[in-house]
């Protein structure tokens, strides 16, 4: 098996249900940007406990999803996978549970990423289609400049 690289860009989402696919999208967005060699983009789809591979034993995961938080459609919020636990205040759509749920099985097998970093996008419309509303199709360039600023940090 070969090893992975160091550092993984992960987008979560459904492109079937509108605002949901945004994570999706915003890899699409980072792929056609020059990356640097030890960064991965990929997409995780719906997410869950089949992620452990692709996140295990990295230097630093970015994942890129639609979040429920206070504020207005098309928002952008940075948080940690510390922050999962606060799940009164921000929820990953529909894959917190299977998020948190992988990260927690990283730790129990002691390969959990040395850090995580989550950029929620606060979604306006989840509903079937393959579109992302304007507010939320806005936000797309500014998380794809907020990954690449992260990753030179």
């Amino acid at each position: 098996m070969p090893t992975p690289v160091p550092r993984l860009v992960l987008g979560i989402g459904n492109l079937l249900l509108g605002d949901e696919g945004v994570g999706v999208r915003i890899i699409e967005a980072i792929r056609e940007r020059a990356m640097p060699e030890d960064v991965e983009a990929a997409d995780g789809g719906t997410g869950g406990a089949d992620l452990v591979d692709l996140m295990a034993g990295r230097r630093k995961v970015i994942i890129v999803d639609a979040a429920e938080f206070d504020g207005r459609p098309g928002d952008i919020l940075r948080f940690t996978a510390a922050d999962l636990g606060r799940r009164e205040s921000i929820g990953l759509s529909l894959h917190d549970l299977g998020l948190a749920e992988a990260l927690t099985m990283m730790r129990r097998l002691g390969c959990e990423p040395e850090e995580v970093v989550i950029f929620g996008v606060k979604p306006k419309d989840m509903s079937p289609g393959l579109d992302l509303t304007a507010e939320v199709a806005a936000a797309v360039p500014k998380v794809v400049e907020l990954v690449l600023a992260e990753l030179s940090s």
